[in-house]
Order: structure tokens, then sequence, then C-alpha cells
């Protein structure tokens, strides 16, 4: 294919990209199943691994999250981004009904239009000539952050309209309540801070510097409201919602047009009902005067506009009383605290079951078995004890504290430096295994396939696995019995678990599931020593002295190779013939041999062509130089790619020596030769 075909190509791609992306993650009526979406993304792809200037920054393929960002930059609203008035009650509402319609002469029509209050983060979008050029917070109204690569990687914001326009909207990026589960769930298990409500995680989302986190937490967006907007007239919001819609933007369809306040309370009351439905979560209902002209008559006080307000659903808390406190172990063993409640209805659900998240939380609040407490759900979404009513204590009531061993495995308990959570270390711990044995054979750990999660559950369930070395002992005869295992699939699963075992060492650190051990990690512990009994008998010391190799994840690798239990899992592996050794190209050793390099402070800036940022730090700090994140008067050399912005001034305002990327390759070369 030559550059005429594939550019023509690409622009097909684009396009047909766009309208699938637009009924999934918009209208929510795919039109095509998944695989035929990833067969076209792959495509393009492709084309623009083999063009690269066919690659725009409008591409659907560019959606992933880009470099690390070193900050934010501030930007300012050319229009105000005001919040919103509160109601609490009806009355409010009414009083604001009034003070609307006392605005205009006597029989003025005045209708509303009532949205979903979504709780979540107010952005900024700026699309020029139909293409998304920049997003922002809100901030303080007058100037926000500039987050458009983490708000690029939201799917339901089009890269690029359906018409060539320029235009900035408004909206809220929120956190769909399967996703923020998902997150907290997750965090739970790494002993982290669990998120309060979706709200939070949304905008800790879009705050993050990496917008590679940003891409992983499914962040969705509706949008409300239009700021600036070149050549399009319209007389109403609703006419503008709907212009919205009709650009490919999401707006939420749930909106009605009220023709006065009565009509307003009853979407309220219905809203009020059927919110915990919602897969999304929101605090109440926002009121708006429908035709512009009427808000510009209205106009705004110094904080905010006169001809909408903002009603809040009350808080809703009640008492029942916690009949014990039980312990669940997750998947990295971190024990957690769960109360059992006398049956309560919260927000809309039966709750019986609420997290107490950790043996601190539980101390803070005084929380004891027998208590009457308070229970609410936190972001209306997750059940929460708030707090026990000390005043009606009997004495009977009991203090609560956590085991010394594994509740499930009888292992002592640990509690790793830095965290509140308490952990089991034992690999052969029952709780942990199934969700361990699941992340084992996954694609980036052992990549068994045909042994995916129904399979393992089946395993599990029937005590044929207990333990990763048990996968290496599976015979024909025991597959068979399995539900919907034929000869062919027995056939192909043992073919992949024997291939397995030939895997690098790198998969097998990784699948072990060591707490901090990620991919990356797994790969530098496996090329620095080789083979795994090495790595058994390295101290803390020893692994700090790793680049990317911090005290955290030393502690936690030399905690795990330490348990006997996992000496004689590693025993097992060996005895099936599971293979130990790295594999890959090793890591290159510190010589004496000094270079060019050797001492100096070197920050990287700019995108370079023919080595990743990583790659280039690699290779520097091999040669003995240290890499750095900003420029200061200790920096004796900035190495500036393409689209170099503030560091490369800062650098030339001191005078500090500039390489290109040309002179960078050059002085690796030579450096590697000496």
């Amino acid at each position: 294919m030559n550059f005429d075909e594939a550019e023509k190509r690409v622009k097909e791609l684009h396009e047909l990209l766009n309208r699938y992306g637009y009924e999934y993650y918009v209208l929510d009526q795919p039109s095509v199943p998944d695989s035929e979406y990833d067969r076209f993304m792959q495509e393009l792809i492709s084309l623009e691994e083999a063009f690269p200037e066919l690659k725009t920054p409008y591409s659907p393929t560019q959606r992933i999250g880009g470099e690390v960002l070193e900050g934010f930059s501030k930007v300012e609203h050319s229009i105000p981004m005001q919040s919103l008035a509160n109601a609490f009650n009806e009355g409010d509402l009414r009083d604001f009904d009034r003070r609307v319609r006392q605005s205009f002469e006597e029989n003025v029509d005045v209708t509303y239009v009532c949205e979903l209050k979504i709780d979540g983060l107010a952005v900024s979008l700026k699309y020029e000539k139909g293409k998304f050029v920049q997003g922002s917070t809100r901030g303080d109204g007058f100037i926000g952050e500039d987050i458009t690569a983490n708000l690029r990687t939201v799917k339901s914001i089009p890269l690029q309209l359906k018409e060539d326009i320029t235009i900035e909207v408004r909206g809220e990026v929120f956190m769909p309540k399967k996703s923020f589960f998902a997150l907290n769930k997750q965090r739970e298990e790494m002993g982290e801070d669990l998120f309060a409500n979706p709200r939070n995680a949304a905008a800790g989302s879009l705050r993050q510097l990496d917008p590679k986190i940003a891409a992983k937490r499914n962040l969705d967006i509706y949008l409300y409201a239009i700021g600036e907007n070149e050549g399009k007239t319209l007389q109403t919001h609703s006419d503008g919602l709907d212009y919205l819609d009709s650009l490919g933007l999401k707006t939420n369809k749930e909106r009605r047009l009220c023709k006065g306040i009565d009509e307003v309370m009853d979407y309220i009351a219905y809203w009020q009902e059927k919110r915990p439905d919602l897969p999304y979560e929101i605090d109440g209902i926002v009121i708006k005067v429908n035709r512009y002209d009427q808000q510009t008559r209205l106009g705004a006080t110094a904080k905010s506009p006169r001809w909408a307000i903002a009603y809040k659903f009350p808080a809703e808390e009640v008492v029942t009383k916690l009949l014990e406190i039980e312990l669940n172990v997750g998947r990295t063993g971190v024990v957690t605290p769960t109360a059992v409640l006398e049956p309560v209805h919260v927000a809309g659900t039966t709750v019986q079951r609420a997290s107490l998240h950790n043996e601190d939380l539980i101390r803070e609040k005084d929380i004891r078995i027998g208590d009457a407490v308070v229970v609410k759900k936190a972001g209306d979404i997750i059940p929460e004890v708030v707090r026990p009513i000390v005043e009606r204590r009997t004495g009977e009531e009991r203090v609560f504290s956590m085991p010394e061993r594994c509740p499930e495995c009888g292992s002592k308990l640990v509690r790793l430096e830095g965290e509140v959570a308490l952990r089991c270390m034992n690999p052969k711990c029952p709780a942990q295994i199934r969700e361990g044995l699941i992340h084992f054979v996954s694609r980036n750990a052992m990549n068994i396939d045909g042994l995916g999660e129904r399979v393992i559950t089946q395993l599990f369930s029937e005590n044929l696995i207990r333990d990763v070395a048990d996968i290496y002992q599976l015979n024909r005869e025991q597959l068979i019995q399995l539900e919907r295992m034929g000869e062919k699939s027995v056939a192909n699963l043992l073919s992949s678990i024997e291939a397995s075992k030939s895997n690098s060492l790198e998969r097998l650190l990784f699948g072990l599931g060591i707490r901090h051990v990620g991919n990356k990690a797994a790969k530098i512990l496996a090329q620095k020593f080789g083979h795994i009994d090495r790595l058994m008998e390295a101290t803390e010391e020893e692994l700090q002295t790793i680049h990317e190799i911090g005290e955290k994840m030393a502690k936690a690798v030399v905690t795990y190779f330490q348990m006997p239990e996992v000496k004689e899992l590693i025993k097992e592996l060996k005895a099936s013939g599971v293979n130990l050794e790295y594999k890959g190209p090793r890591m290159a050793e510190k010589t004496d041999v000094e270079t060019i390099l050797t001492g100096k402070t070197v920050v990287l800036t700019g995108k370079l062509e023919r080595l990743t940022r990583n790659d280039a730090k690699e290779q520097l700090e091999r040669l003995g130089a240290k890499v750095t994140g900003s420029v200061s008067k200790k920096t004796d050399i900035v190495i500036a790619g393409t689209d170099a912005g503030s560091k490369l001034t800062k650098a030339e305002s001191l005078g500090i020596e500039i390489w290109d990327e040309k002179r960078l390759l050059m002085e690796l070369k030579q450096g590697e030769s000496e």
C-alpha cells in the first residue's frame, strides 16, 4: 500500500471507529460486535506504525494516555464557570420560582429544564474546527487547570465533532458505580486508602500527572452547557442540549422540560426514589430557566447565576445493630473486618453488611460488637458505619481486636511498614488461592490458554488445585471429568500448561503475585539475579541498590521469600520442571570505566524519535549519569527532543549544555565502547 492509499484508508477508519465509538460510549447502542471494532482499530494502529505521518492527535488510537506530565498549567475561562446556589427543600425551590417570575411581566411564560445533578468534576472542553484542543477543570470558576491529556482518555469525549465548529462546552466527568466498586476493591486488596465516593475517585483520576492512570479508571462524561459558540444561534437551553447531541457529544437523556414548579417537584420526587437504580451517582437535581433571553435578563450574582439552582437530596442515615464483625481475606492477603448488621433499609436498598476497612478505623470510632450504630451509604453507594450511639450501650457490648493469625489458614498476620492493613503472607491461604490462581495463569503472567476463571473455579471447587504448583500435576483423567471439557479441550490445555514451564523467570515472578511487583519490576529482578535461587537470597539492602526497586518493594520481596510456605512452593515448581531462570538479555553491569556522562546530572525533555524516554534514561544511568526531572543550577546537560518546552527555555537561560538526540546517540555509542 502506497502513501495515498494509506491516507485514504486511515480517513475511512477514522470515520468508522468514531461512529462505532459514538454508538458504543454515547448512545449505548453498538451496531457491531467488539471483535469488529478491535479489528478496525488494529488495522489503524498498523497503518499508523507504517506511515507515522498519518498519526494525528485526533486519531481514535490516541486514548491510552501519553507521557507523564510535569504539572498542570493554568487555563483562564473566557466565560466564568460559576457554581450554583443550593436548595434543600420545597420551600427553597418555590422561593426560587417566585424570584424568577417576579423578574418578568405578569403572565410571562417561564419553563424549566430539570437535569440530574451528576456528582463528578466540572470540566470545560474546547473544540477548534471540530477538533478537541483543550480540556480544563472549573478551578475557582475563573482559572482552572489544563487536564487535556487526561480528558483525551475518556472514551465518551469525541476527539472530533460531527461538524467543523469552534465551540466550548461544559460538563461533568464522573466514575460509574461499577468502575468505582472495582477500583476500591483493587485499592483495598493493595492496602491503599479507599476513595470515599465516585466523585473523589473521578477528581483524583483526572488530576493524576500520569494520563495512563486516568485511562485505566473508566471515566465517563455528560455535557450540560455551551460556553462559547461560533456561528450557531440557539434560543433555549433544551435546544442547546439537542445541538450538543447532534455534534456527537454525550448529554444525559433523563432531562425533562417542566412547565412550572409543580412539575419540577414531581420530577424531583420521581428521581429521589429511583436514584439507586442509576448506574452512576447523583446528589440532586439541577433546575434551569429554559429560554436564553430570560437567563440573560435574570443575570448572576458574583457567585452564581440567578436563573438556575441545584436541589440537594437529603442525606439518609439510619440506626441498626452491629451483630458481629467478620473477617474477609482478599487476593493479596489483606484482612478486612466487615460489620454484620441487622437488616436495615438505606437509600433504596436493604443493607446487612458494611466494610469497616481496618482495625485503626474501628478503634478510632470506638465501634463495638453489639452497638447500636448509625449507618449510611458513602456517596449513596457503599454501606458505611458512621458512628456508634454510645448512650445506648448496655454494658454487654464487646471490644473488637484483630487476630494475630489469619482466620483462613492460621499463618501469622503481618502489617507492612506504612500500611494500615494486616496481611496474610501465606501463598497457600485458601482465601487467596482462587484469585491468585487466576492471576498466575493470566496473559501477562504464565499465559496458560484454556485455564480461565471458569475452569479455575471448577478445579478449585473440586479440590484438584490448591496452589499454583498443583496446576503442573493435572492430568487427562482429572480434566475430562469437568463440565464442558472434551478431549480436544483437555489436550490443548495440557499442552498449554506444558509450554508454560518454559517461560522466562519474569513471567513466573509476576504470576506469583508478590506485593508491589508488577510486570516491569518482575523483569528488572529477573534480569538482575538471573535465577530465582539468587533472588531468594537477596537482602533488602542489595535489592534497594537496583534502579526502580524502592524500600517498600525490597521489603515485600524479602518478606515473601522468607516464608516457609513460599520456599516449599518453589521446590514443588522446580520438581515439576518449571523454568526458574531468566531467558532474556541480561542487565548490563556497572563498570569502573568513566565516560563523559559519569557523575553528570541530566534532564530529558521533549520527544525523542529513536529512543523511548525510559530507554534513554536506562542507558544514561548505565554510563554513570544521574537523570532527574527538573532543570536547576545543578543540571549539567539537558537533552532536548522535538517539542521541548519550558525545561529547554530554562536551560538556555541558565547557560546549561544542551544536546539533541543525535548527540545523545553518539555519546551513548561512544560510552558503550569504552
